[in-house]
């Protein structure tokens, strides 16, 4: 079944769902099966919505109408990320903050999706976004669901953010002033049930190599002085560790990647694709047929990745790297000289003592007969900036990662999302939200 049509929210029947009587039967206990079955309906309006980096008005503007309709205070914040506020209705409890992010990779290009066996994909031209729709679309319908309940609760937050994907510039750039929660559950893992307490960090090596005196590989070879920064470089690298470095029985790990290797006399070669306006789908061949052997070069680079989830681990790693670089600048004196530079472009997500949240999502995982399963997170994601910044009382964010439906192929045209996972993780996180506020 192809779904070809999004109409506006304003268009969208509410069935009453949002009235409080509708939430509580006469025993008090709270249906879901309304709101449940909704979230896979909210998730493919957003998903038909094209929203590169950057580029996420037009999701924005869904939302806002989607909040305006049931009566939930949403507005923009100076980087236009959303920001959703659920008032208390028991000043006596606290309240609890979810996050995702509104861009998806991929282009403005038309979204057409695809529903069978009891999936959702699109027509493989693009990628799908549940990355990360689904998360604002659960989050979306815990908003709708307690937005117009007399259940007591401590209050929700939510921040909807821009371009996740690309420089994480809607979290930097949030305006986190006057928000009250001091755990954030932010929806952004690929497996449901899956819960991250660390995540890595990300910091980039640069390494470059210069020596003295070039020379003619023919003439020169003999001179020993002359050395080649391209195998200078290439030794190095050989004596840097290369893929895992440590791993605790926790699952913490710490690695080391090169990245990228550039030596050799490729000015010529990157000038003439410029003046020619040369385009190519493959410029390592280009530069490969056009790169000259008879050079003994004088300035190599490259480019390494750390990722740790231990600070300590990472630092070790560093002067590690250290000793070996300054073990060449020794052998070398006066013939060749290394440099190492670090730069961090993304902090630790380091595991904190508080289990809390943790603790919560344990119970709702017995309640739901889901199996736990918690561990880390190998790459970057927004709880890696919001263990860095602080709420309104000046207390440091306290964040998970937590996964709220199963996604394949993600980031690709070949994505697609379990349909029943979806309504699971919607049930998952409003399952945590009860647990929070002791319901």
């Amino acid at each position: 079944m192809i779904v070809n049509s999004v109409l506006p929210y304003s268009t969208i029947t509410r069935n009453n769902a949002n009235k409080s009587n509708l939430n509580i039967n006469f025993n008090g206990k709270i249906k879901t099966n309304i709101f449940k079955n909704e979230v896979t309906d909210v998730f493919e309006k957003l998903a038909k919505i094209p929203s590169p980096p950057l580029k996420e008005s037009a999701v924005s503007d869904w939302i806002l109408a989607f909040c305006k309709q049931n009566k939930i205070k949403a507005e923009l914040d100076n980087y236009k990320n959303v920001k959703l506020t659920i008032p208390a209705t028991d000043e006596t409890k606290s309240p609890l903050m979810f996050s995702a992010h509104m861009d998806v990779v991929g282009d403005n290009s038309p979204v057409n999706l695809i529903k069978a066996n009891g999936f959702i994909k699109t027509d493989g031209k693009r990628t799908l976004g549940a990355d990360d729709k689904s998360g604002v679309a659960a989050a979306l319908m815990l908003a709708k669901e307690f937005a117009n309940t007399d259940i007591k609760h401590g209050g929700l937050e939510m921040l909807f953010t821009r371009d996740e994907e690309l420089g994480m510039t809607g979290i930097i750039n949030a305006d986190l002033s006057n928000i009250l929660s001091k755990y954030v559950v932010v929806l952004d893992e690929a497996t449901l049930g899956k819960f991250d307490n660390a995540g890595a960090g990300y910091t980039t090596v640069k390494l470059s190599v210069s020596t003295q005196y070039g020379g003619h590989s023919g003439m020169d070879i003999k001179d020993k002085k002359r050395l080649n920064a391209a195998k200078i470089i290439s030794d190095l690298i050989s004596e840097f560790p290369q893929g895992v470095w440590c791993e605790d029985k926790s699952g913490n790990i710490t690695s080391l990647n090169v990245g990228t290797i550039i030596a050799g006399d490729i000015q010529n070669s990157a000038a003439k694709i410029l003046e020619d306006k040369l385009v190519t789908n493959n410029y390592l061949d280009y530069f490969m047929k056009n790169s000259v052997t008879n050079v003994i070069n004088t300035k190599a680079m490259a480019t390494l990745s750390i990722r740790s989830t231990d600070k300590l681990r990472e630092n070790e790693l560093r002067q590690k790297l250290c000793k070996i670089t300054e073990k060449y600048n020794k052998k070398y004196k006066g013939l060749a000289s290394v440099d190492i530079n670090y730069e961090e472009l993304m902090p630790i997500f380091e595991k904190t003592n508080d289990k809390k949240i943790e603790n919560l999502y344990l119970e709702a995982c017995k309640k739901l007969n889901m199996k736990p399963n918690i561990g880390t997170f190998p790459a970057g994601a927004e709880t890696h900036i919001y263990t860095s910044k602080k709420n309104k009382n000046k207390e440091f964010f306290i964040p998970v990662l937590l996964g709220i439906a199963n996604i394949f192929n993600m980031h690709s045209p070949r994505e697609k999302m379990n349909i029943a996972s979806l309504k699971k993780g919607y049930e998952l996180i409003r399952e945590i939200f009860l647990k929070f506020n002791n319901i």
